[in-house]
């Protein structure tokens, strides 16, 4: 059989033997095989064995993050095998420069996914242990990583290549210097962000309110928080701009959620029957299981006599409000206007609508059982009598 001639001008280029063309192929179909068999029998032995012992948190979690495990090391050793193939036939120094960098990526990679892995690890067993966790910090030391890693890798990278780091550094001090400013802003919201987790202003999944926007914290990156509000719109806040304003955190209180509002009843001159209904109001209230009182929630009181003479006041410290008021607040100019004043033990909101939903209940019963009788301003009740007239 007569080869055309270019393929054996071509041939006699690549300087290589049939042999080494045969352990090339060999070598590349390895890497195929290997890839495959780590893909599919390897993973499936594995996700078998995890999740027969899934009752240990960090096999169970293992189960779920065993792809993102393998994936970089599955390419790995994939291009060390392509690698050995290609360099049958060539060795060049822009390949060479090639293979190094993905050798270094995705072994970086790795190492980045196994950091992921214990520290995901380390925090989902610290909430099955109910013990106080801080997500923002896990995400925090991630995006950390992420940053030193890049860097890394590209001082590998330019090592492989020769250049001088030392040289490399001290030529771009003015360039150094022009990308410093220009990146201040970034820096800055870093900084910002550091300071914000080590003065503990908020978590995430915290409910905040500030100057501009209320609600839920959902992340909190290198430069910027991502909040939720309650219309369900994503906003992102640079942390430069939140360090300097006013965090109010209502998500940072353990027991007690307010209730205020006034009774408003006709003036009457009999006092007698106006503080019987506010004490039977007080005593209701004092009853009531789901109102905080002195004596309820013995734990805290016991927490309070511990503390009372420590550096800091325990109720405000942890969020405890505990206060009890049913008094005659105001006269005002068509009533007289009974001021309540208490705290839900339960700080969910839904919960404690019901809570004071129960409580207005009990109130209008109280006042229908008495001799008083509601106030309704004057000028509602000339509107309802024009309205009347009008249908009339």
């Amino acid at each position: 059989m007569n080869v055309p001639d270019r393929v054996l001008k071509l041939w006699a280029g690549v300087h290589t033997t049939p042999g080494e063309v045969l352990v090339s192929v060999f070598v590349l179909m390895l890497a195929i095989v290997l890839n495959w068999f780590m893909r599919k029998p390897v993973r499936s032995w594995i996700r078998h064995y995890l999740y027969h012992h899934r009752r240990e948190v960090f096999f169970r979690f293992l189960f779920y993050r065993i792809d993102k495990l393998m994936r970089p090391l599955r390419l790995f050793i994939s291009v060390i095998l392509l690698k050995i193939s290609i360099e049958i036939f060539t060795v060049q120094e822009m390949i060479d420069t090639l293979f190094f960098s993905l050798y270094w990526f995705f072994f970086f990679w790795f190492v980045y996914e196994v950091i992921k892995f214990l520290l995901y690890t380390t925090l989902v067993s610290k909430l099955k242990r109910q013990r106080m966790a801080r997500m923002e910090l896990f995400n925090l030391f991630l995006n950390i990583t992420r940053v030193f890693i890049a860097i890394l890798l590209v001082i590998f990278i330019l090592s492989h290549l020769g250049v001088d780091l030392t040289a490399l550094v001290t030529s771009l001090g003015i360039g150094g210097a022009i990308i410093g400013l220009s990146a201040k802003d970034t820096l800055t919201n870093f900084f910002d962000s550091i300071r914000l987790v080590s003065e503990d202003a908020f978590r995430q999944g915290d409910w905040i309110e500030t100057r501009d926007l209320e609600g839920f914290v959902t992340e909190m990156g290198l430069s910027s928080t991502k909040i939720r509000t309650f219309d369900n719109a994503m906003v992102t806040v640079p942390n430069s701009r939140l360090v300097n304003d006013y965090i109010k955190n209502w998500s940072r209180r353990m027991v007690g959620r307010r209730i205020k509002f006034h009774i408003r009843i006709k003036y009457t001159q009999d006092m007698a029957e106006v503080e019987r209904v506010i004490y039977e109001i007080y005593e209701m209230l004092h009853r009531h299981p789901d109102i905080v009182n002195e004596n309820k929630l013995p734990y805290l009181k016991s927490m309070k006599m511990t503390y009372e003479d420590g550096l800091f006041n325990l109720d405000d410290k942890y969020g405890v409000r505990r206060t009890l008021l049913v008094y005659l607040d105001e006269l005002d100019k068509y009533s007289m206007n009974i001021l309540v004043y208490a705290f839900s033990i339960s700080v969910n909101w839904e919960e404690w609508l019901g809570v004071k939903q129960n409580v207005i209940g009990k109130i209008m019963n109280i006042i229908e059982e008495s001799e008083l009788e509601l106030a309704i301003p004057i000028y509602e009740v000339k509107a309802t009598l024009e309205k009347k007239d009008m249908q009339a």
